[in-house]
């Protein structure tokens, strides 16, 4: 009977994953076309490039929809088992509920598994393509390039700036400033309240059309005469060509990786490395903080020297005695040297002090905001690294939890069940995002940010488990909302 309900648990199992999974796909893409599509389209890209970029994006979405699809399905599955009294019927017979549920145990880690290497190895990589489409569109449309408050001098001759863009103002300009070099003797500026920009001629040529605006020019005709035009205009038309910025696909393999687009082995190996070069940053830096001074040119005049008996010598040479003296100032040596010399000696003496100590605190603060540096690269790796492995371990957490919040709403209804799906993956996502934002800026470690959603998670199943496992409570919170649920039914 064990083996049968084990069965029947994988077997219920499919559906909703996949009906999960579909849906969560179709959401995600819908929330994709409906934020860059306006951006893509009219503006000559070829359908293949618009396909490509689609199916590149697919890449993220599946590493959101299959850890919340799994969930939805367990929740689903053991729902079920509840609501048919099967689960009632071998508990009462001694079975256990990890002698149930280390099925789905084991379909929760070989989804960790495929969802690892996919983390780890095909999305970085379709990330990076992504990154390299995203470059060929902007360069060859000049519309892409256009930022707020920044000259874009994309096109041969002219620079364009915009104080407001608009993000769905398909191609609306406000606060436009037109600098036009085309030609060296009539150079002049446009100034418009707002422009609107247009392709024409199959995108071979951009049109901007500037209104409530104003043109200064000027023009250079002969060595000793110059001509200065202001003019006002309601709508002033400027045609750019953009035939040389045809759409190209450029070496999609070549490129600058970050920490999303570089593999994890790669990452992991730059982690090393970084380890090692601080490593030997600090090493340096503490060689020379602890070495003594260097040898310099010998101080001319009287310097006393005391030896170990308390006796004193004199040396009015100028031998190398009078420069290991006044190191031995600078290392540690006992003030009475100090009072042996004269004034002038021992302002000497101070000031090769000072220079030392400005010279080491430089360069250990040099050194110290180097370390500093590479170490919030590595952690940024270590962040995104942690991240890749955390997501993909979800698929087993969620087992834990999505077992018993199943039992525990028999006769839910779909609308019960994917609520508590949602609540559960958007606490899990949040606490993972902030964790990633926090060990970004240094201020938890990044095991901890990004491994803290898995363990409360977790935890939690446990508890819940262990709850289960025993004679569940009649006030358990999750069967009251069943409960509420089935009687609005």
């Amino acid at each position: 009977m064990l083996k049968r309900l084990h069965w029947t648990i994988l077997r219920a199992l499919p559906v909703p994953f996949v009906a999960a999974f579909g849906t969560l796909m179709f959401l995600l893409l819908m929330q994709f076309l409906i934020r860059y599509l306006p951006e893509l389209v009219g503006r000559g890209l070829p359908v293949w490039a618009l396909l490509e970029l689609v199916a590149y994006s697919l890449a993220y979405m599946v590493t959101l929809a299959v850890p919340m699809a799994w969930l939805i399905a367990m929740i689903t599955a053991f729902g079920r088992l509840s609501e048919s009294r099967a689960y009632l019927v071998v508990k009462s017979a001694g079975v256990s509920l990890f002698q149930l549920a280390w099925p789905t145990l084991l379909v929760g880690l070989l989804l960790v598994g495929a969802l690892g290497y996919f983390n780890n190895v095909m999305l970085p990589e379709a990330n990076y393509r992504m990154a390299g489409l995203w470059r060929d569109i902007r360069l060859s449309r000049p519309g892409f390039e256009l930022e707020p408050g920044v000259f874009y001098t994309g096109l041969d001759g002219y620079a364009i700036r915009a104080n407001a863009i608009p993000p769905d103002s398909n191609g609306l300009l406000y606060g436009v400033t037109v600098f036009d070099g085309t030609d060296a003797s009539r150079r002049a500026v446009l100034v418009a309240e707002r422009a609107r920009l247009a392709t024409a001629y199959g995108g071979q040529r951009l049109e901007m059309t500037m209104e409530d605006g104003e043109l200064h020019r000027r023009e250079n005709r002969r060595r000793d005469t110059e001509r200065y035009e202001h003019l006002a205009f309601r709508q002033h038309r400027l045609g750019f060509d953009i035939s040389d910025l045809t759409f190209e696909r450029s070496d999609s393999l070549s490129g600058m990786r970050t920490d999303r687009t570089m593999r994890t082995s790669d990452m992991i190996a730059l982690v090393d490395s970084m380890d090692l070069h601080i490593a030997s940053r600090l090493a340096d830096l503490r060689a020379t903080l602890t070495r003594p001074p260097p040898d310099e040119q010998p101080q001319a005049g009287r310097i006393m020297t005391t030896s170990a008996t308390g006796a004193s010598t004199e040396d009015t040479s100028d031998s190398a005695d009078s420069t290991a003296a006044a190191d031995a100032t600078l290392i540690g040596a006992h003030r009475p040297l100090l009072d042996s010399l004269t004034a002038s000696e021992r302002e000497a003496v101070y000031d090769r002090a000072v220079q030392r100590a400005r010279s080491l605190y430089a360069e250990a603060n040099t050194t110290a905001n180097a370390v500093r540096w590479d170490q919030q690269r590595a952690d940024r790796y270590r962040v995104e690294i942690y991240k890749k492995n955390s997501i993909a371990l979800a698929c087993l957490v969620f087992v834990l939890i999505g077992v018993p919040l199943g039992l525990a709403v028999a006769r839910g209804g779909v609308g019960l069940i994917a609520t508590l799906a949602v609540v559960v993956f958007l606490f899990y996502w949040i606490t993972l995002v902030q964790g990633e934002k926090l060990a970004d800026r240094g201020m938890i470690p990044p095991w901890l940010g990004m491994w803290a959603a898995n363990v409360i998670v977790g935890l939690l199943g446990l508890w819940l488990a262990r709850r289960e496992a025993r004679d569940p409570a009649t006030r358990d919170p999750i069967r009251r909302l069943a409960g509420l649920f089935q009687r609005k039914r």
